[in-house]
């Protein structure tokens, strides 16, 4: 068999239960989304199409964690079933090395490093951005169309709104009556000739501006009793419109940035505090992108030992090891975050850690030598079955 057809087959072997693995993680984390999402259609009559837009923009999020681990697994399952059925054993008999072999892997590793690099880089900033412009697209055009001439409204966190008429072309209420609670110690009543709302789809924000009209407050915990009228000719309100859209996000967020305007926002940010989370996010979509490239060199023995261990251990292995990866990546970014060590540093050393560590396995399973720091839980277990056996045996 030539190496053409070699490299073919494993690419094969290795793409088909990846693609599976993707499908499957990516629709369970989809479905940690649903209740929420949901709410839009019951509470808010929202458009199944617009429920299917906001799906898509959340995908990119979940694919830069489910492209890596999927890759993984698919690793793990190809190789693990050549070992399973000696045709590991018979490549390496008729003189295809380990290495060899691996090459493939790591031509897909490097398309799938440069997929998820394109989607936490450029992707990700921008399907978030999407999705919370479309969250509040939706949350305003509800509030504007949950308005209804001569029925109080009580849709707004703390008022209750009534208009006696509402033309619906221009999008203005006629002879506006709010009761404002959102101060429990001075309530007010505000009555306007006319009112609209108001959004900004830049800040995500929505008020309620009210013209020719008149504030009444009765503060609750004054011993005398006092009464206030404030006239007014212009008067804004802002309106709460879910917790997605509340005051502390309703600017951009750094993982919304676009490359360019991270790069700007670090140039901009020198010398001050913000700079290390701007660091952080930055350092963060270039590592995670090399996810795939590192795992090739743990998936590739770990598939091939399965054998040994039992496919049951050597499954559940790749995933402690793909969850110490995130972890690891996840506490340098806290580190790095506080500015206790710099971002271009200690963000890399998960990568680099794991590069070391893998190339040693992939090593000694090519030349057939035990690699002690994974035959360590593998003693452990072996004492641990024995001890249990003992203990048995002396009951």
């Amino acid at each position: 068999m030539s190496n053409a057809r070699i490299h073919k087959y494993i690419l094969t072997e290795i793409s088909i239960p990846a693609f599976l693995s993707l499908l499957i993680f990516t629709f369970v984390l989809l479905m940690g989304k649903i209740p929420r999402l949901a709410e839009l259609v019951i509470n808010n009559g929202v458009p199944s199409g617009q429920i299917l837009q906001l799906f898509s923009y959340l995908l990119p999020t979940f694919l830069s964690v489910t492209i890596p681990l999927s890759f993984l697994l698919g690793i793990l399952l190809a190789f693990g079933r050549f070992s399973a059925d000696s045709e590991f054993i018979a490549l390496k008999a008729s003189g295809v090395s380990l290495y060899n072999m691996v090459k493939p892997v790591f031509i897909l590793a490097i398309l799938f490093s440069l997929l998820t690099a394109w989607i936490t880089i450029s992707i990700e900033p921008a399907s978030k951005t999407a999705f919370r412009s479309k969250l509040f697209q939706i949350a305003s055009s509800n509030a504007s169309v949950s308005v209804k001439a001569g029925v109080f409204n009580d849709e707004f966190d703390g008022l209750v709104l009534y208009a006696r008429g509402v033309d619906e072309n221009r999008g203005i209420m006629q002879d506006v009556f709010i009761s404002d609670g959102r101060e429990d110690e001075t309530p007010a009543i505000i009555t306007a000739q006319q009112g609209r709302f108001i959004s900004n789809p830049n800040h995500y924000s929505l008020m309620l501006r009210l013209n020719n009209g008149s504030i009444h407050r009765r503060p609750t915990k004054e011993k005398k009793s006092t009464y206030q009228v404030i006239g007014f000719t212009s008067y804004d309100i802002n309106l709460d419109i879910g917790s997605e859209l509340d005051n502390k996000k309703r600017r951009r967020s750094k993982s919304e940035l676009s490359w360019t305007e991270l790069n700007n926002a670090i140039d901009q940010a020198k010398n001050t505090a913000s700079i290390s989370s701007l660091l952080v996010e930055k350092h963060e979509r270039v590592v995670i992108a090399f996810a795939p490239l590192v795992l090739v060199l743990i998936g590739v023995p770990l598939g091939l030992q399965s054998q040994r261990s039992g496919k049951g251990a050597g499954f559940a292995l790749a995933l402690v090891v793909f969850l110490v990866y995130y972890v690891l990546l996840s506490f340098a970014g806290t580190l790095a975050d506080k500015g206790i060590l710099p971002a271009a540093i200690i963000l890399w050393l998960p990568n680099v850690c794991f590069l070391l560590g893998g190339s040693c396995f992939l090593h000694s399973t090519a030349t057939e030598k035990p690699f002690r720091l994974f035959s360590i839980p593998r003693q452990l277990l072996r004492q641990f079955r024995s001890q249990a056996k003992k203990d048995g045996g002396g009951s």
